[in-house]
């Protein structure tokens, strides 16, 4: 847990880097219409950008697109927008009253993994790789629908149309470029991302794979419309294989003055 503390400090610290306040919603009409839908239906009336997100999730995930058993999880979420960076810490319940500790980040432009035995034993850890920070810059994009002003242009966040009800996102950080098409409901809800090409560890290897999520159940949170559940997964032989449900228990936010 040492570790979780010292990766949460230095998030934290460098969420400084970045100019942020308040922004003026007359600026949305200039996105695309879905995007400025989507906008001014999650944030309401709420001009103050995101600073910290500490949220609690529960759900079940697998450790691969094959694998037949569904594990329980519960995870601590903290996200810091203008740091452009997350650090996802989960206890992952195994058979035997044994668990893992699975700790996922992006701080500094860097992607970590790292998994343990009952939080103490190392069993599999990558950091800095250059598939490894993509792939964790896909999944702070994709995940920044808990946090929307992460969204915002102003965030880093470049959009072009699609059509009426989908829009391609793309974020630029220390030399990394992501893009996510976004796809929205007719309330101005994003109900699901994707991507032909994410890369992700298979059999060792990084492999640029399609990946797909989805997001239901939207309720007010801090002033704001965030989904409470979503679900994410690979496409294997051409089929969507989920490999994570997880739901809101709670969020906290702490807004710029």
């Amino acid at each position: 847990m040492a570790q979780a503390r010292r990766m949460e400090a230095a998030l934290i610290r460098s969420a400084s880097r970045l100019d942020t306040g308040a922004f003026d919603g007359a600026s949305f009409s200039k996105l695309p219409d879905p995007v400025a839908r989507y906008f001014r239906h999650v944030l309401m009336n709420q001009r103050k950008q995101i600073r910290t997100a500490r949220i609690r999730q529960a759900g079940v995930l697998r450790t691969s697109t094959t694998a037949a058993r569904w594990l329980p999880f519960t995870a601590r979420h903290l996200v810091v927008p203008p740091a452009v960076g997350f650090l996802w810490n989960a206890r992952v319940d195994m058979p035997l009253a044994t668990h893992m500790r699975v700790m996922d980040g992006y701080i500094d432009g860097v992607g970590a993994g790292r998994v343990s035995l009952l939080s103490a034993l190392p069993v599999a850890s990558d950091a800095g790789n250059p598939a490894l920070n993509s792939g964790a810059l896909h999944r702070y994009l994709a995940e920044a629908v808990w946090c929307p002003t992460a969204l915002l242009p102003r965030a880093g966040v470049m959009w072009r149309p699609i059509d009426d009800h989908t829009a391609m996102a793309t974020l630029t950080d220390r030399g990394a470029t992501v893009s996510l098409e976004f796809r929205f409901n007719d309330a101005g809800e994003v109900i699901g991302i994707y991507s032909p090409g994410r890369f992700g560890r298979f059999d060792g290897d990084y492999r640029r794979v399609p990946w797909e999520g989805r997001f239901r159940d939207y309720q007010v949170r801090g002033g704001m419309r965030v989904p409470r559940y979503g679900e994410v997964g690979w496409h294997d032989g051409g089929t969507l294989q989920l490999v994570w449900k997880g739901r809101i228990e709670d969020v906290q936010y702490e807004f710029d003055h």
